[in-house]
C-alpha cells in the first residue's frame, strides 16, 4: 500500500514538472514571436537599472527532473525555413537561370514560387513548382530586364533570403 502511494506521488510530481516545463517553453516561444519582444520599449531604454534587495534563492522540494521532449524546447517560428541557390550570378538578358534549395517545416506538395522586386514590391514571376519529397525544389526562369534583379523564393508563407542576379 505504501509503495503504491509513493509511486502515485512520484508520477504526480513528474507530471507537474513536465507541465511546468512545457508551459514555460510555450511562454518563451510566444514571447520571442511577439512583435513587442523585438522592439525595445522607449520608456525602459534609460540607463537606470532596477534595484533588488532580496538575496534569498527560491526553495524547491521537487527532486524529479523533467525529460527533454524535443518539441517543447524549440520555438515554432524557428522550425520553418527555406534556402535558395542560383546556378549563375551573372547572365545575359533572356538567358535561363535555375534556383534550387530545400525547406524545413514546409509540407511536401506546397507550391513554390519565384518573387522579384519590381518598383518596390515583391511580384511573382511565371515560374512555380510543387515541393518534392525530401523538401527540395528546382525552379527555372528567364530574366529579360537588364540590371540587378533581386529574387527570392516563397513556399507557403515562408520566404528565402534575397538573391541578387546581374543581368547584362
Amino acid at each position: 500500500m505504501n509503495s503504491t502511494l509513493r509511486s502515485r506521488c512520484a508520477k504526480a510530481i513528474g507530471a507537474g514538472a513536465l507541465s511546468v516545463t512545457l508551459l514555460s517553453a510555450g511562454t518563451v516561444g510566444a514571447f520571442a514571436a511577439s512583435p513587442s519582444a523585438a522592439a525595445p520599449n522607449p520608456s525602459t531604454t534609460g540607463s537606470a537599472k532596477p534595484h533588488t534587495t532580496s538575496t534569498a534563492k527560491p526553495h524547491t522540494t521537487d527532486t524529479a527532473k523533467p525529460t527533454k521532449t524535443g518539441s517543447a524546447s524549440r520555438s515554432p517560428m524557428a522550425a520553418v525555413s527555406i534556402t535558395a541557390r542560383v546556378n549563375k550570378s551573372q547572365v545575359k538578358a533572356g538567358q535561363s537561370v535555375t534556383f534550387t534549395g530545400r525547406t524545413k517545416g514546409v509540407k511536401v506538395g506546397t507550391k513554390v514560387i519565384l518573387l522579384h522586386l519590381h518598383n518596390g514590391k515583391w511580384t511573382a514571376l511565371k515560374s512555380s513548382t510543387a515541393l518534392k519529397n525530401g523538401s527540395s525544389y528546382s525552379l527555372t526562369t528567364k530574366l529579360n530586364t537588364k540590371g540587378k534583379e533581386q529574387i527570392r523564393v516563397m513556399a507557403g508563407k515562408v520566404v528565402s533570403p534575397t538573391i541578387t542576379v546581374m543581368v547584362k
